[in-house]
């Protein structure tokens, strides 16, 4: 069996978003060890975690997108995944850890490409050849490669003026705007060989606005194209459903099942989810209100700015 664990950052208002990975990895059978930096949890929501997952303590008081490489310092496996808490596990991922094992870095596409010629110089890394530009949420990490990146990144990460991101200032040109995700992608344009990098196309990491995928079995979590192919994973890297009221879609869906379903590892007391996303009847007429409210938003004013 390989050496593999799960990791995550959240806090107080992400809380909701870290039992979604926990409860998704262990609907499709994930066993290995499940670690959650705690970059400002409730000792509420800590003591609901603490039988699931590894409750990992902050080693400072940097923001989240810092602490995502602490956890696997700290209590590193043979293949480290890296995941997002605003990701929901729609089929096992056991064949992107077995890739991984062996001593590569397993991740997808993103939507867009992205390289900045001057990354290598910038963080000391040597000269950049362009590669195809992964997202930083769902990243596989193998073997001494795998472990050199994870190093690399948490060193480089720091020199980020988070400021000059597109989740501050957005300056244009900014050579890391996309903060860690800009990082990681340096490192692996500069010090990882092109045949130790397995870049999976980015359907398979579903993002909004989901086109072409729907749900296929609720129970199970599947969702697939119309081509049948299925996601490893639905990534909500916009607005957050359990923060902000936005259309009840596939995701916020899953998200209630994984949250209230009979069969869920951590099944969570109903005052801490949203009224939209609970049953019964006054969860439905909310639901109709707020997805009223979203569609007039986003189809008659104006859709909201997403990051790639």
């Amino acid at each position: 069996m390989i050496d593999a664990a799960f990791y995550c950052v959240a806090d107080e208002r992400y809380f909701l978003g870290a039992v979604a990975v926990v409860n998704s990895l262990r609907l499709h059978g994930h066993t290995e060890p499940v670690f959650v930096g705690d970059c400002g949890l409730t000792s509420r929501q800590r003591e609901l975690l603490d039988p699931h997952a590894t409750v990992v303590e902050p080693t400072s008081e940097a923001p989240g997108w810092l602490q995502k490489t602490a956890a696997p310092l700290r209590h590193p496996a043979e293949v480290m995944m890296l995941i997002d808490a605003d990701m929901v596990v729609t089929r096992p991922l056991g064949p992107l850890i077995e890739e991984a094992s062996v001593d590569r870095v397993v991740a997808f596409q993103n939507d867009r490409q992205r390289f900045v010629a001057g990354w290598g110089e910038l963080l000391d890394l040597g000269p950049a050849r362009p590669r195809p530009y992964i997202s930083s949420g769902l990243v596989g990490l193998g073997g001494a490669t795998g472990r050199e990146v994870l190093r690399l990144l948490d060193d480089r990460q720091a020199r980020v003026d988070f400021e000059r991101t597109f989740w501050r200032r957005d300056e244009p040109g900014y050579p890391f705007l996309y903060a860690d995700q800009d990082v990681l992608n340096a490192i692996l344009c500069t010090r990882v060989a092109p045949d130790r990098i397995t870049s999976l196309e980015h359907r398979l990491a579903a993002t909004p606005p989901f086109d072409g995928l729907r749900m296929i079995d609720e129970r199970t979590l599947r969702c697939a194209y119309a081509d049948g192919v299925n996601p490893y994973v639905v990534h909500h890297f916009e607005r957050k459903p359990w923060l902000v009221p936005i259309r009840h879609g596939l995701y916020s869906r899953l998200l209630s099942r994984l949250w209230l379903g009979p069969d869920v590892a951590l099944r969570l007391p109903e005052d801490l989810v949203p009224l939209r996303m609970r049953s019964g009847v006054l969860a439905r007429a909310e639901r109709t209100r707020v997805d009223a409210i979203d569609v007039f938003r986003r189809y008659v004013l104006k859709r909201p700015t997403t990051a790639p």
